[in-house]
C-alpha cells in the first residue's frame, strides 16, 4: 500500500473586536494526508477588552517572525474596523501573505482588487461540515478552546 506524504501548511484568522468585543487571532494547521484534508486549531489568541489596535498589531507582527507561520496566511476580517487596522497591519512589514475578507449578507463570494466578499453563511456552512465530518480539532487544552 502506497501512502503519499502528509503536506502541512498554516493560516491564521484574525478578528478585531471594538469595545464589548475581544479581538483574537487563531493559528491553524491544515495537514493533507492521502488528499484528505484536517484542520488542526494550534493555538487561539485574545486580547483583553479595550486592548488598542496598535498593540494588536504590534503583537501580530512579533507573533508572525517565528517558525511556524512565518511567511504563513493571515486572513484579516476587513469588516468594520478591520479595514483600517488591516492596513496598520500591511504597512507594518508583517511576515506574512494578507488576505482582507469582508463577510457580507450576500449570497456568493466575490474578490475585488484582492479582497474577499464572503457571505457569512458560507463562513458558517463550512465550518458546519468540517465540523460534523470530524475534520475540524481544537486541542481542549487550549486556554480559550471553548
Amino acid at each position: 500500500m502506497n501512502e503519499s506524504p502528509s503536506k502541512s501548511t498554516f493560516f491564521s484568522g484574525l478578528d478585531l473586536g471594538s469595545r464589548q468585543d475581544y479581538s483574537a487571532l487563531v493559528l491553524t494547521e491544515k495537514i493533507i494526508h492521502n488528499a484528505k484534508s484536517e484542520y488542526l486549531v494550534r493555538a487561539i489568541h485574545r486580547w483583553p477588552l479595550r486592548t488598542s489596535y496598535p498593540k494588536i498589531v504590534e503583537d501580530v507582527v512579533h507573533l508572525f517572525r517565528r517558525p511556524p507561520i512565518q511567511d504563513s496566511t493571515l486572513c484579516i476580517d476587513a469588516t468594520g474596523v478591520g479595514r483600517a487596522v488591516g492596513d496598520m497591519v500591511r504597512r507594518s512589514g508583517v511576515n506574512a501573505k494578507m488576505i482582507p475578507i469582508t463577510i457580507t449578507a450576500g449570497h456568493q463570494m466575490t474578490r475585488i482588487n484582492g479582497e474577499y466578499h464572503v457571505p457569512k453563511k458560507d463562513l458558517v456552512g463550512v465550518l458546519q461540515v468540517l465540523l460534523s465530518s470530524r475534520r475540524l480539532h481544537v486541542a481542549k487544552s487550549l486556554p480559550e478552546a471553548k
